[in-house]
């Protein structure tokens, strides 16, 4: 698979996906992640690509001009899925990620300022996507999220594919409690049922933990489950 991430900030990116599990990736060949800095695609001789919105109104939006032009030049003939990074997109979820997946390439763009001009989103966006109710100051950190999200379903890239398979949201449940050695630690134990060896008594305890866990903090989880 393919990133292209279009942004402002290219130099804010880099150190994250640099590290951990996503410069593995992309070490295994797994995937291929390309930063792009709009500024080299703008007419404009300042490096300008922001102006104000036409009929008044506080802050700047991004301009059609260069957002258009980088895309086009970055797709070239290839086909590709772009996503636009916006509060006011579709929520972010695990079922998203697992569908995102199946694209080859995908082209993000960073949404900043005061959001982009709506042609963009009208005529060159497959769909916008926001990672929560909640606004950022830019897109940059919800591209690396979907980046994040999207690289460690691809098979290959964590390793162990039951890693995933018991991770929150796989399911629609949160993930159960998890311990370590040692099993006391300053007088803090875990659960006996852990220290059994009985595997199917532990996965039935996992089970319910997760049940317990997902109605506490996030019961609408349960509902949308059919729980």
């Amino acid at each position: 698979m393919r990133f292209d991430i279009i942004t402002i900030f290219p130099e804010i990116l880099k150190p994250i996906l640099n590290e951990s599990i996503l410069k593995r990736a992309q070490d295994k060949k797994k995937v291929q992640i390309v930063v792009h800095d709009l500024r080299d695609y703008t007419d404009d001789k300042h490096l300008k690509v922001d102006d104000r919105p036409f009929g008044g109104g506080p802050g700047m939006l991004m301009m059609p001009q260069p957002i258009f032009d980088a895309v086009k030049k970055i797709k070239g003939r290839k086909k590709a899925y772009v996503i636009l990074t916006c509060p006011t997109g579709n929520k972010l979820t695990q079922a998203k990620l697992h569908q995102l997946k199946k694209e080859k390439n995908i082209i993000i763009i960073c949404g900043h300022y005061e959001g982009v001009d709506e042609r963009v989103r009208e005529k060159l966006v497959d769909e916008s996507i926001s990672i929560g109710d909640f606004v950022l100051t830019g897109g940059e950190i919800p591209a690396l999220v979907l980046v994040d999200g999207i690289t460690r379903l691809i098979p290959g890239v964590l390793g162990k594919e039951q890693s995933i398979q018991h991770e929150s949201f796989e399911g629609n449940w949160l993930e159960y409690p998890q311990y370590t050695r040692p099993a006391n630690f300053r007088g803090i134990t875990i659960p006996d049922v852990l220290l059994s060896g009985h595997h199917k008594e532990i996965e039935a305890w996992r089970l319910e933990q997760s049940r317990k866990k997902t109605k506490k903090v996030r019961p609408e989880l349960l509902k949308d489950s059919g729980q």
